[in-house]
């Protein structure tokens, strides 16, 4: 009998209309508890635990493969690297029978470190050699301002601001800004500001189906789902990141739009529902199906 060592493939498929969405994992960062929020430690952590998750916090890493009209994109990258408990996006990329080389698109939600560390290889080189890259173009001013990452500690200016310069260098001549609107067949960039200034999710649409890719908007779902007043330390704009967490959460629940999200547990698939004054996490079901959203109405 062969010994299992490992996981299977962090891969999970979802048919919107005419587009196939394929979650891929990255893996999880378990981080400590000072960078919750919003709460108080002793609070948060036993809302971690009545959940049954572990405390430092453990946060799952995601991005998205997009397939339509037999054109490829990804949106966001993961952490890069192998690393003990991250670093496992492009081998799930190849698992979902996908070559880097066959990328013509990434669509960065925003540019922190677990989005866009594995735009390069080790050597530092672009890893999607034919892909254009787009984000938002408040994204990319923000991570280019000098003065803005002057009022960063020295910590954040090298792994945030010149972390991203750097991964962002090798796509400098194919590289383009958007500021709302279609940016990959099917796919709308959605401005949801605040965790960073130019935060972006996707809403994919097809045949009167629809899934938001919603990037950030929650980093630990046991907790900022009931309670959406809880933020992050490394949201740059904490008012308004909650603003946008409250609005977003109103009008996924009353639409009943499915959503996907870079920090859900893998595959990242759910609904929001509310629950008295503020709301729960509905995962989907896992299905043998390449369905689309039978949930909505």
């Amino acid at each position: 009998m062969t010994e299992v060592k490992q996981q299977v493939a962090g891969v999970y498929h979802r048919r919107v209309g005419d587009i196939l969405i394929t979650a891929l994992n990255d893996g999880h960062q378990d981080v400590s508890m000072a960078t919750v929020l919003g709460i108080p430690q002793e609070e948060a952590v036993a809302l971690l635990h009545a959940a049954f998750r572990p405390a430092p916090r453990r946060t799952a890493v995601n991005g998205f493969l997009i397939r339509a009209g037999g054109r490829v994109a990804l949106i966001d990258t993961g952490c890069g690297p192998a690393k003990p408990t991250v670093g496992r996006f492009a081998a799930n990329l190849a698992a979902a029978g996908v070559a880097a080389e066959a990328v013509e698109t990434v669509l960065m939600t925003h540019l922190h470190p677990d989005h866009w560390g594995g735009l390069t290889d080790a050597a530092g080189s672009a890893l999607y050699s034919r892909a254009v890259l787009k984000l938002h173009a408040t994204e990319h001013a923000y991570w280019h301002n000098d003065a803005a990452m002057g009022r960063a500690d020295p910590a954040r200016q090298d792994m945030f601001f010149r972390g991203a310069r750097k991964a962002l260098a090798p796509y400098a001549a194919r590289t383009e800004h958007f500021t709302a609107g279609e940016v990959f067949p099917g796919v709308t960039a959605v401005p949801l500001p605040g965790h960073t200034p130019g935060h972006t999710g996707f809403l994919v649409a097809s045949g009167g189906e629809s899934l938001l890719i919603w990037g950030d908007i929650i980093h630990v779902p046991e907790l900022q789902v009931q309670r959406p007043e809880v933020v992050m330390a490394v949201d740059v704009d904490t008012v308004q990141a909650e603003a946008t967490r409250r609005r977003l959460f109103d009008q996924v629940a009353s639409e009943r739009t499915a959503i996907a999200g870079m920090h859900l547990h893998f595959p990242a698939l759910a609904h929001v529902a509310r629950e008295g004054a503020s709301y729960r996490l509905v995962p989907d079901a896992w299905s043998l199906d390449l369905h689309g959203d039978a949930a909505t109405g």
